[in-house]
């Protein structure tokens, strides 16, 4: 049985000592809120329920309800409430708190909660007898328990009678009524400090050292506490409460606190406390000094009114003239009082149209020439972006009432990823950045098929059209396209950029079946200047330059690709890496078959994140952290960075992304090139490829096949194959974002998923190194180690350099069971849906490493579509990009 508190709505929560501190939600608690009273009061269930939608959308992971009011029916109103909420899946997916001093309130509610939720509380003020009873109830009816240490002489006031109830009542219900520890929640009494009393100078300190106590003492029982007591001296001085509140819990959770009832709105970032007032906060706490009271309180004056007035020196631009201040909006990215002066220069203006044209174009073409001259960086114009789009929402309304026409566009863009690709950060970003250069934008998503793009094109009589891909059959689609515009007789540029696409690829594949400007686009400050050249009215020497400078490229690359010589692969298989089966390490794996993870802790992969792509993805090119104090980007690296933890903190704290995996280890041999692994007596195979670039004598021609033993050698080896996701949820919050036109934070979480996913992929790699197989179980590496993979073993991936066959995923979808386990899809282009996962296999030999096929031949090719038992057009297809000419 699990020793770990499980508690449940319709989802379950597990509080594991993995888990980060559990926040409860206070504001359906009729004692607590002046507003939910109200509503409880009048019977308005209805704006109740809001009040407990809102804290669960807030963040809340367990509902405290409370319905202690003298003038209140309790009873029906508990059964009332509770009902209701069972008919909210978005509320009652959380766990329930029953909070009442009253039993008949707390049995009334334990009948009607769906799920396994949390009586607060019982105690031993009434006796053991009465304790005893409550209790039993209450196991009966499957429920955790919050335990106050208050005896039948009171409350406990001092460290020693704190640790005195607690473990007594530990005792009773562990020993005499049978109840599972880990369901036991003790709450040691949060009271208030600096009070001027002396008895209460340790009253916060004595709460962390109770806590330490039964951590450490009463196995499994866990500890909370309703934290805003302990300021209750500091009432209307919000600055030092919330500085409070932060170092409270902060001092609580490091010494085993890990849940409680904290109001979010009413805490300060522990770090980000100025230190004087930290200071004298931790001497309150912590009872550091005699004088530590008097000198908060003297503290205290000081801060009174402070927030107001930098707030209102912070303000101080809203005092310029109107145009500065859209301006200054719309080039700071800041989105709080543009509504408020749009209306003001609609007032001003003959037609709401106007303000478009005018005001806003005026601003965004400032933001243009600083993003031109390099003053500005991406994020920055994206957060702009998000600006212009809410000014255009509100005006939207007033235009169309008028009939007002709309606004005279630079020219009209479709932009689409190809058919069978799921990736679209990059053409996003582009979407945005030509979007804030009054380029009217066409988005078509992902996954388009052709004859969708040619039709909305058509349709749309756009003037460009951009082509976006990730994975490499992505490239064959676009060269498709391209055939297909010129069989359609189009006369527009065609746009081509995407992580896997090249100036190379588009010179040599597809621009010459299309008759118009053919032009590979590597980042998005690029694109407008080559949009902008395109289109302007006499383009044609900017189009046959273009068509030269690709001609000469295509040249050079076909004639540098000739001079290559390669080996056949007959002769490439007897250059083969050599490994000495007879004294090379090989470990059995702790434990063969696949394992699954349906709802991993997301939390943890925080330490894992490598985050220079997530910067480069940006636009902003440096290593991380180096990239935070870079001269040139430092400042929007940092910008940047602070945004992305504030949206990595809410989506741990919401649970807003779900991280799931499945990965298997099991029996492997080689034959030939081909790996055959064997799960369930079923075999199954895992083709490679060889590289065939003619090298120095001496020099290897690898395949991955050769990082496992042959069959012919008698020894029996391992491999084993994965596939990660942090994406599920990502396409719902990046659509939210985007209907509130918000593309800086629909295009940030997407690359925090991504990055996510990735840390997955290294954090399992680890587990399975050190435990699943344990080839590694004492390896100890640093965050930077494993980025630099200076581990033993490898996770290549089907679709990169050492095995860029797509079709390999089939395979491992097929073993591992992927989508009927964890839900992640292929595509017909076998791009994994959701965008944010990774897949790909461990190879565990000391002297596996990570290498590129490069280019490969035709005897190569011929002989895989016979393994793969495929046609050669089909092997042509997927192995294109790697095939010499």
């Amino acid at each position: 049985m699990s020793k770990y508190l499980t508690l449940s709505g319709l989802e379950p929560l597990v509080i594991t000592p993995e888990s980060n501190f559990v926040n409860v939600g206070e504001r359906t608690n009729v004692t607590g809120s002046r507003k939910f009273l109200r509503l409880i009061k009048e019977e308005k269930y209805d704006e109740a329920l809001e009040v407990a939608r809102h804290q669960v959308e807030g963040g809340a992971q367990i509902l405290d309800v409370n319905m202690d009011e003298g003038m209140l029916d309790g009873v029906y109103a508990m059964t009332t409430f509770l009902n209701l909420i069972a008919s909210e899946p978005d509320i009652a997916r959380i766990p329930i708190m029953i909070d009442s001093s009253k039993w008949e309130i707390i049995e009334a509610g334990l009948q009607v909660a769906q799920g396994k939720c949390v009586v607060n509380s019982i105690s031993l003020k009434e006796g053991e007898t009465a304790f005893i009873r409550q209790a039993k109830l209450v196991k009966r009816y499957g429920a955790a328990v919050i335990v106050m240490a208050f005896d039948e002489v009171g409350q406990a006031d001092n460290y020693q009678r704190r640790i005195d109830i607690c473990k007594r009542s530990y005792d009773i219900l562990v020993n005499i009524v049978g109840f599972a520890p880990q369901d036991i929640i003790f709450d040691p009494n949060i009271f208030p400090v600096a009070t001027g009393m002396e008895e209460h100078r340790k009253n916060a300190l004595d709460f962390f050292n109770a806590t330490k106590w039964i951590r450490e003492n009463l196995p499994y029982a866990n500890v909370s506490g309703g934290v805003s007591n302990v300021s209750f001296s500091f009432r209307g001085n919000n600055t030092v409460r919330e500085a409070m509140h932060s170092a409270f819990l902060y001092h609580a959770i490091k010494n085993g606190m890990n849940m409680g009832i904290v109001n979010p709105t009413m805490l300060e970032i522990y770090d980000d406390i100025a230190p004087d007032l930290l200071n004298r906060v931790e001497d309150v706490l912590l009872d550091r000094r005699d004088d530590a009271t008097e000198r908060l309180l003297d503290f205290a004056e000081t801060v009174k009114g402070n927030k107001k007035e930098s707030e209102a020196k912070v303000l101080e631009w809203r005092n310029i003239p109107l145009q500065e201040r859209i301006t200054h909006s719309l080039v700071k990215g800041i989105d709080a009082f543009i509504v408020e002066d749009v209306e003001e220069a609609r007032q001003a203006s003959n037609k709401p149209i106007e303000v478009i044209e005018g005001h806003l174009m005026i601003g965004m073409n400032v933001v243009g020439d600083l993003f031109g001259s390099g003053k500005m960086f991406l994020p920055q114009v994206v957060k702009s972006a998000r600006v212009m789009k809410k000014a255009v929402a509100y005006l939207q309304p007033f235009i169309e009432a008028e009939k007002d026409g709309k606004v005279e566009s630079a020219g009209k863009i479709l932009m689409a990823t190809v058919k069978g690709d799921v990736h679209d950060i990059g053409k996003n970003i582009v979407s945005v950045v030509l979007g804030c250069n009054n380029y009217e934008i066409v988005d078509l998503g992902v996954m388009v098929p052709p004859e969708k793009i040619i039709e909305a094109a058509k349709k749309e009589n756009v003037d460009v059209i951009g082509l976006s891909g990730l994975i490499t059959p992505s490239l064959d689609e676009m060269v498709y396209l391209s055939k297909e515009m010129e069989k359609n007789d189009f006369n527009v540029p065609l746009l081509i950029g995407g992580a896997t696409t090249s100036k190379a690829h588009t010179s040599v594949k597809i621009a010459p079946h299309y008759s118009n400007a053919v032009v590979h686009v590597n980042d998005a400050s690029r694109a407008v200047t080559v949009v902008g050249n395109l289109l302007q009215e006499n383009n044609t020497i900017y189009k046959n330059q273009i068509r030269e400078e690709y001609n000469l490229f295509r040249e050079k690359f076909l004639s540098r690709s000739k001079s290559k010589e390669y080996i056949s692969l007959e002769e490439a298989r007897k250059r083969k890496y050599q490994i000495d089966w007879n004294t090379t390490e090989i470990t059995r794996p702790n434990r063969l078959g696949i394992q699954e993870v349906q709802d991993f802790d997301i939390t943890k992969l925080e330490a894992y994140i490598d985050w220079s792509p997530f910067f480069r993805s940006w636009d902003l090119h440096g290593k991380y952290p180096n990239i935070l104090k870079d001269e040139v980007v430092g400042e929007q690296a940092s910008e940047l960075f602070d945004d992305a933890r504030k949206l990595l903190a809410e989506v741990f704290d919401k649970k807003l992304l779900k991280a799931k995996a499945v990965f298997g280890l099991f029996p492997a041999n080689t034959i030939d090139d081909d790996i055959e692994v064997i799960h369930d007596d079923t075999k199954y195979r895992f083709l490679t490829l060889r590289q065939q670039l003619k090298k120095r004598e001496g020099i290897p021609a690898h395949a991955l096949a050769d990082f496992i033993a042959p069959k012919t050698s008698g020894i029996q080896d391992y491999v084993g194959t994965f596939c990660v996701t942090t994406g599920f949820g990502t396409q719902e919050l990046a659509e939210q974002y985007e209907a509130n036109n918000d593309d800086y934070n629909s295009i940030m979480i997407k690359a925090l998923a991504d990055r996510l996913a990735e840390a997955y992929a290294e954090y399992l790699h680890k587990e399975v190194r050190t435990k699943h197989w344990g080839y590694a179980a004492t390896e100890k590496l640093s965050n930077e180690e494993l980025i630099k993979e200076t581990y033993r073993g490898i996770r290549p991936a089907p679709g990169y350099p050492a095995c860029p066959d797509h079709l390999e995923k089939k395979t491992v979808w097929q073993l591992l069971e992927v989508e009927e386990r964890i839900g992640v899809k292929l595509t017909e282009s076998l791009a994994m849906w959701p965008a944010a996962s990774v897949s790909g296999y461990y190879f565990g030999n000391k002297e596996a490493k990570y290498f590129g096929l490069g280019k490969i031949t035709k005897d190569q090719v011929e002989e895989y579509a016979k393994r793969r038992n495929i046609t050669l057009e089909e092997a042509v297809k997927w192995l294109n990009p790697n095939i010499t000419e």
